[in-house]
């Protein structure tokens, strides 16, 4: 049993010392991310509203805290170190919440994160202030007035080491080892030697806290260069890949649930309070400020709400007043727990903000066929990689349609976010922009914007594109590719097809995620299924693509005959347009049915708005010269698929329709043997690998629109 007991011991022993040093490397790392020019700025509102934030929240606390038995025996400055403990935010969690909840780019976003780092750094600096004055290991009784002169002594010298010297080592490491070459092992060695030393500086002087002092250093360091980025990506790395799982597993060992008093209800009247006192600080402090500065007591409640979220420093701190007696299991669970449910509301907060933008936010319907001839068309172009470079500068030449006003193309990649990538994020401009380092994406990405600026260079007249990013695991990739469109305000999605050609021409499987993107989308979306378009060598001066639009009728065909209209627009395309018409063959069957769905008043409104939008393509093209036309009288879906086939080698491109939510006499049936039903019967059919090898084609679907069409612009504001 004494074996058994001193195992665990050790192994407890173990996991404490691991969480020690990896707690060092956060809060380091948390300081290192943290710009020192930013005690400048205590003159914004955001600042003021962080201070105005902790003081409120402090003052509640010190005042309530001791009514809860924190500690079991009164203990006034412990009383305080926990009041500062619950007036702080974990500005990291924060800003990952913010961006990946999709409003780091509103002045609310921005606003909130920069509050949550001052707040995050005036609280972690008073707790450092906090343990020079009062000794945690000593009853938290007050130290001696040489202790504390020779600590801040040391603080200082060591803050002044970061901020002074550490720029002349690492200019000169930086400077041997350029960007795009490997690091040099004894750089690398001798740089976090270094860091380890300034770091431990204090500590092995006047047994500061290691953790603390870590976070000072960090912070007076400089953030430029290689080796600082380089240390936050592993760190970051090493955090979500290893230390997360290993602290919260470290957090439950120490917690000891079985004595956590569940069945009292002071145990529970404790995390309740604890979690209110903290609440009500912070949106009291925001919203006093918010009366001050006259913002919307909405907005003040929201960005109080988000300050209080709690982070992993919190629950450390919480399980090491465990540790060292100040608490009782109870209590620090509750501590924990209190913790835990500041971050459970978040989403709820930023749903609420995104509600009230969408309100004022101007609604109008995003399809090209509503596109007034004065605006310019937004295209959402996705790509996988860049095997899809040549196909998508070909795509945007004709699409771009006249030269006034052009086209917008927001030239997106679609990267799946896996735990490798998820370390190399980093936040730049005020952390309000996520961007990748991942030296393969980096590589595919810059691939991507330099061949297609390589294109642009020669023939972009009319046609503005910029970079975009699409980060998400592929089962929600779609809800990220659906924002994006949203936030844009892009009329048209153009996706490349999941399945890719084989050199035998057949295709391939792949992942068909996106198809929830056709069910969400705030805009048009194309399937662009390649298959030549990008090797096909458009020309100013002669005809170098023949393109046909097939209109049967529908949205979805309206949606398309639109967006021919631009490409016919182009001189080195030959547009033809081919409608089907159902033709009349006295008493057959097809005919009856023909018949009955035309009586029906839905059905008479669809064909009229069909005839009145074709009318004016065929006046505007047709009649000019620039579009070629062909009438296929039709009366079942088998002649449908037979006409289909006649087209086969005639047209390097077409243009239909989905036509998903059409009942038509010319295509029912085919779609109880569609393959790919988000191409629809007739895409599908003209996408099949024993039509074509060589003819690309484009499916096109019109949304659906659910009332209005709520629009939000890239960076809304609120505030």
């Amino acid at each position: 049993m004494i074996r058994k007991h001193t195992r665990a011991e050790g192994i407890r022993n173990t996991l404490e010392y691991i969480v020690e040093v990896a707690m060092v490397v956060h809060m380091f790392v948390v300081g290192l991310e943290v710009d020192p020019n930013i005690f400048l700025e205590i003159h914004l509102p955001e600042a003021k509203m962080a201070y105005t934030g902790v003081l409120t929240t402090f003052v509640m606390a010190s005042f309530l805290t001791p009514f809860l038995n924190i500690p079991e025996e009164p203990n006034v400055p412990f009383n305080l170190c926990v009041s500062v403990i619950i007036s702080g935010t974990a500005s990291p969690l924060l800003t990952r919440l913010i961006t990946d909840l999709k409003i780091g780019k509103s002045d609310i976003g921005r606003f909130v994160v920069s509050a949550g780092v001052h707040t995050d750094l005036v609280s972690t600096i008073l707790i450092c202030i906090g343990f020079i004055i009062f000794d945690p290991f000593n009853g938290f009784y007050y130290r001696s007035l040489k202790t504390v002169l020779s600590t801040v002594s040391l603080l200082a010298i060591e803050m002044v080491l970061a901020a002074k010297l550490t720029p002349v080592i690492m200019k000169w490491v930086n400077r041997e080892n350029p960007e795009g070459k490997p690091m040099k092992c004894s750089h690398l060695v001798l740089s976090v030697a270094y860091v380890v030393m300034i770091c431990s500086f204090s500590p092995l002087c006047v047994k500061y806290n290691k953790i603390l002092s870590s976070f000072l250093a960090g912070v007076f360091m400089p953030r430029e260069g290689r080796i600082a980025k380089m240390m936050i990506i592993q760190a970051n790395y090493f955090f979500n890949a290893i230390f997360y799982p290993v602290f919260f597993f470290w957090v439950g060992t120490e917690a000891q649930f079985t004595q956590f008093q569940a069945g009292k209800l002071r145990t529970w009247t404790r995390i309740f309070f604890l979690f209110l006192i903290a609440t009500v600080g912070k949106v009291l402090g925001s919203w006093i400020l918010g009366v001050m500065l006259g913002f919307h007591w909405q907005d003040s409640l929201a960005a109080g709400l988000l300050l209080n979220i709690k982070g992993h420093f919190h629950v450390y701190l919480a399980i090491m007043a465990l540790s060292m007696n100040f608490t009782s299991v109870s209590t620090s669970i509750s501590l924990v727990f209190a913790t835990i449910l500041t971050t459970i509301y978040a989403p709820l907060v930023v749903a609420s903000i995104i509600k009230r933008a969408r309100k004022h936010a101007p609604t109008q319907r995003m399809a090209i066929q509503w596109l007034s001839p004065s605006n310019e068309l937004r295209i959402l172009l996705c790509l996988h990689g860049p095997q899809h470079i040549a196909s998508a500068a070909n795509f945007m030449a004709i699409s771009r349609g006249p030269s006034e006003p052009g086209i917008l193309v927001y030239l997106t990649d679609m990267i799946e976010l896996t735990d490798r990538i998820a370390a190399t994020l980093t936040h730049n401009e005020g952390m309000d922009t996520v961007s990748v380092t991942d030296p393969a994406v980096v590589e595919k990405r810059d691939q991507i914007s330099n061949g297609v600026n390589a294109y642009l260079d020669e023939d972009g007249e009319g046609i503005t594109m910029q970079r975009m990013l699409a980060l998400s695991t592929l089962s929600n990739m779609h809800q990220d590719v659906c924002i994006l469109a949203e936030d844009l305000m892009a009329s048209l999605i153009v996706l490349p097809f999941h399945k890719q050609q084989e050199p035998g021409g057949r295709l391939n499987l792949g992942h068909a995620g996106f198809r929830h993107i056709l069910r969400h989308s705030p805009c048009s979306v194309g399937i662009l299924v390649d298959r030549g378009l990008g090797a096909t060598v458009l020309s100013r001066t002669s005809i170098s693509l023949y393109a046909a639009v097939i209109f049967i009728g529908g949205k979805d065909d309206r949606e398309a005959l639109a967006y021919a209209g631009r490409v016919a627009c182009h001189s080195g395309v030959k547009m033809t347009v081919i409608r089907f018409l159902v033709e009349a063959t006295g008493d057959s069957v097809s005919s009856i049915i023909t018949m009955a769905k035309a009586n029906t008043l839905e059905h008479q409104e669809e064909m009229k708005v069909d005839d009145e939008c074709f009318a004016d393509f065929y006046d505007r093209y047709v009649a000019e010269g620039h579009v070629a036309y062909m009438e296929k009288y039709l009366s079942n879906s088998g002649q449908t698929f037979s006409t289909l086939r006649s087209l086969e080698g005639q047209y390097g491109l077409f243009i239909v329709g989905r036509g998903g939510r059409v009942s038509s006499i010319l295509t029912v049936g085919m779609n109880d043997w569609e393959e790919c039903p988000e191409l629809g019967p007739i895409g599908d059919i003209l996408s099949a690998s024993d039509f074509s090898a060589t003819a690309s084609v484009l499916v096109i679907q019109q949304h659906s629109l659910k009332g209005e069409l709520d629009g939000l612009q890239e960076g809304f504001s609120i505030m």
